[in-house]
């Protein structure tokens, strides 16, 4: 008598096609934008937030949250501007280098993670058409690429880029 074998569960990789592709962004479209560097640290209950801006400024603001103290240091930065830019970018970051890197560590992978999704979807996209180009069936494409028939035939049915 044989040994029965375990077989893993497959795992889902139509998820990643409810996701919106990554688009680069074309700079002839975009918005002027001036950005300030901030760093904030929190003291007690309160987060304190510290930006420079030019001509030897400093702006500082306090919310009860990290998602408060970028909200008002915004608003502070553009009240305290002469020439009101179309729109600003703040980048907050905290004051604890400690801290700084786990975020940093944190914002690096979900980026590389976002591009990998990206190349997934573009070579499993190309790889359904050429299968498909060559005569194979979407059972059988969806088999190989592990995705069910129907995401391929959703697949084959979006325009190609």
């Amino acid at each position: 008598m044989l040994p029965s074998l375990k077989t893993m569960e497959p795992m889902s990789h139509d998820l990643i096609f409810d996701q919106p592709d990554y688009i680069p962004s074309n700079d002839d479209d975009a918005v002027k934008t001036a950005t300030y560097f901030a760093t904030v640290a929190r003291t007690g209950k309160v987060w304190t937030a510290t930006a420079e801006l030019p001509g030897g400024h400093t702006v500082r603001a306090q919310g009860a949250s990290w998602a408060d103290v970028r909200i008002n240091l915004g608003q502070l930065i553009f009240d305290a501007l002469q020439d009101k830019p179309e729109a600003i970018g703040v980048h907050v970051s905290p004051a604890d280098p400690a801290a700084n890197a786990a975020l940093t560590a944190v914002i690096e992978a979900r980026s590389a993670r976002i591009l990998a999704e990206q190349t997934e979807r573009d070579v499993v996209r190309h790889a359904a058409r050429l299968f498909r180009a060559q005569g194979w069936t979407t059972r059988d494409v969806g088999s190989v690429l592990r995705l069910s028939h129907q995401r391929i035939s959703q697949i084959l049915n979006e325009p190609s880029m």
